[in-house]
């Protein structure tokens, strides 16, 4: 099977890369940093095929793709991984920030699933996957454009996996809870902070550190599986503490489309 990563020096996308790499698979992995690759390039000289890519430089993402599918011979999966979380609440953002963290959450996944999608077409199969987020599902406080840039990751995935079906191509959004990475640390961006909303992002740290940190090389044998599986799932939910409070989110909404059901169908 041939892969094309993107995020893969670091976090998740690290782990799926050498998951798939162990099994005896063929990798294409990006990063911006290549030499966050050096050590898997020298495990695996003949299966790993690094590429510096910035994703949401929309020629380049389009170029690589060519370029690492000529090497593989074929492009089998696509892993859209590449990506950061925003820390900020509304007021606080700048109009840099969310436009920056749109770039790559989005843009820069779109613009990889656009290169991959005439490829896949011609071969008459592929499978594209997104890698989306808790946060893809509900929104959370101080982090309204981390959430708002994974709804919109899902957006358009659903309208691409409802285009592309006919053509053999799958689409699966993976929405991951937390995991033992460094995406609330080294990997982050905050905005500058208000002192009004001190009280806000404790109870939001609270939140997060409350929850169970998943291990990565779990969540790597999952995406294998998802892969592998001849009728691939349009969402599924990585972690256990993640299912919870994503049924949790759902209930909720039900419950409330409920209580106003006869205003809703009086509108």
């Amino acid at each position: 099977m041939t892969w094309f990563i993107t995020g893969a020096g670091r976090g998740l996308g690290r782990a799926f890369a050498t998951a798939a790499l162990d099994r005896g698979d063929i990798v294409a992995a990006t990063a911006r940093d290549v030499s966050a690759l050096d050590d898997l390039r020298v495990r695996f000289p003949d299966r790993l095929y690094p590429f510096a890519l910035d994703v949401t430089q929309h020629a380049a993402a389009a170029a690589v793709v060519d370029r690492a599918t000529a090497i593989m011979g074929s492009l089998d999966v696509v892993v859209n991984n590449a990506g950061y979380g925003h820390f900020g609440t509304i007021e606080e953002l700048s109009e840099q920030e969310i436009r920056d963290q749109f770039e790559t959450n989005v843009f820069g996944a779109l613009w990889v699933s656009q290169a991959a999608v005439p490829i896949m077409r011609s071969q008459g199969y592929g499978h594209i996957i997104q890698i989306s987020s808790l946060g893809g599902i509900g929104a959370f406080a101080n982090l309204g454009a981390y959430n708002a840039s994974k709804w919109a990751l899902e957006a358009f995935s659903e309208s691409l996996a409802l285009e592309v079906a006919p053509f053999g191509i799958a689409v699966t959004i993976v929405e991951p809870g937390g995991y033992e990475t460094d995406w609330s640390s080294a990997s982050s961006r905050h905005s500058i902070p208000l002192p009004e909303y001190e009280p806000i992002r404790e109870a939001a740290a609270a939140r997060r550190g409350g929850q169970a940190a998943g291990k990565p090389d779990a969540a790597a044998t999952a995406l294998l599986a998802v892969a592998d599986t001849e009728e691939p799932p349009l969402r599924v939910i990585f972690g256990a503490q993640a299912v919870e409070i994503a049924s949790a989110i759902y209930e909720r909404r039900l419950a409330e489309w409920a209580k106003w059901k006869q205003l809703s169908v009086s509108a």
